[in-house]
């Protein structure tokens, strides 16, 4: 499995994608943060946070992992390489769950460079260190963990089709309606009730939960049934390759 993963990683950074990925958003939440003007803008703020990345950051995420996951299978269906890689010897979770961590890692690769971020709002800080460093430490793990998501999400969504622009399309609705669909279904007039309980249906209840600095057991708990939710369906979809 760890050859497989090795393989997907240098696939990625042997390529333009992974490096296209990693600058554009990194571009793109520095921009937003540090060059445009308004109340993202840590420096018209006035005050030490780096909360815009955590705002930004699922949206960007939500086009950017899409693009990531679209090939992982998808190309592999179109080339037929998916009979050949279903022939080692490795069960078909180990297949995923490789593809799955290849993916993860270039996300964490493209968040690591934002500890800068905070770096310099710590100590700009007046005094310095005048920053929230418990909730921006959550913010990170609430933002690892819906990337996360997003990548099971992403490589479901490459084991439905062999055409990686469906494969984008649907991985992008999918991210899209699990982080806010269910606030707009709970918006709603028809469910009375079971509000609260369709909010706690999506991503961003948890994900604001665990921004606020505390790592509830529940959120976490969440975010990986989530996860193993999505990886279990792309098995499936997968297994039945071979009936």
């Amino acid at each position: 499995m760890l050859t497989l993963i090795n393989k997907e990683i240098r696939s990625f950074l042997g390529s333009l994608i992974g490096y296209i990925v990693v600058i554009v958003f990194l571009a793109t939440i520095s921009l937003i943060m540090w060059v445009f003007p308004g109340g993202t803008n840590v420096l018209d703020a006035g005050y030490s946070s780096i909360d815009a990345l955590f705002f930004i950051g699922p949206w960007v995420f939500m086009f950017l992992i899409p693009a990531i996951t679209m090939r992982l299978f998808a190309e592999e269906s179109r080339t037929g390489t998916i009979e050949l890689l279903l022939t080692k010897p490795l069960t078909d979770f180990q297949i995923v769950f490789a593809k799955y961590i290849a993916a993860f890692t270039l996300v964490l690769f493209s968040l690591l460079p934002t500890l800068v971020y905070f770096y310099t709002v710590y100590n700009i800080g007046s005094p310095i260190g005048n920053i929230d460093v418990g909730g921006t430490m959550g913010s990170y793990f609430g933002l690892l963990f819906l990337g996360g998501v997003f990548v099971s999400i992403g490589i479901f969504a490459s084991a439905i089709t062999n055409n990686q622009i469906v494969s984008f399309i649907v991985a992008v609705f999918l991210c899209w309606f699990c982080f806010v669909g269910f606030d707009s279904i709970a918006a709603l007039e028809y469910f009375g009730g079971a509000d609260d309980f369709i909010i706690k249906l999506g991503i961003n209840e948890h994900y604001l939960s665990m921004s606020r600095g505390v790592i509830d057991t529940r959120d976490v708990i969440y975010f990986m049934a989530t996860i193993s939710l999505f990886l279990l369906l792309t098995k499936t979809v997968l297994g039945s390759r071979k009936w």
